[in-house]
């Protein structure tokens, strides 16, 4: 699935319909490189889940943990890790994450449970385009959920 994403509303769109549709439990893998707006649909989806308060991004902090329906929902982000075994530190296997939203997942290796929707974010025009791929029978049973949603047509142009 791939969208356009005109402007930061779009993007939040595609955040509150990912929220609107997703399964219980997910590993979410966002792609892009730096200012593609993976920080930006981490956080609205994270609002869209109900999130009050600062949603920090967990630049300098690895992870940030926040409180969602039936769990946590745990936001990484794996830019300034030098080596996959430094994830060992973080207590990742010690929560009870719903949810995992993983910037730079190709830094954390091996070291990662598997993903079940990788997002790749891109600079196109003054926007941006989002590639949507599911990667496990629930990834791609949300993206179908997804695709179903008209609301994320409005504001943004699914291109297929």
């Amino acid at each position: 699935m791939h969208v356009f994403l005109a402007d930061e509303e779009a993007t939040g769109a595609l955040g509150q319909a990912l929220a609107r549709t997703r399964p219980d439990a997910a590993i979410v893998y966002l792609q892009g490189d730096l200012g593609a707006g993976k920080s930006t649909l981490a956080r609205a989806l994270l609002r869209a889940l109900g999130v009050g308060g600062a949603i920090r991004s967990p630049t300098y902090t690895l992870v940030e943990r926040y409180p969602v329906e039936g769990g946590e929902a745990w936001h990484l982000d794996l830019y300034r890790i030098g080596d996959a075994g430094e994830l060992e530190f973080l207590g990742l296997d010690e929560g009870t994450s719903v949810l995992w939203l993983v910037e730079w997942p190709e830094r954390g290796a091996a070291a990662l449970p598997a993903a079940d929707v990788r997002v790749t974010l891109a600079v196109e025009g003054a926007g941006r385009s989002a590639r949507l791929e599911g990667l496990s029978p629930a990834g791609t049973d949300w993206l179908a959920r997804l695709s179903a949603q008209d609301e994320l047509q409005a504001p943004s142009r699914q291109v297929g």
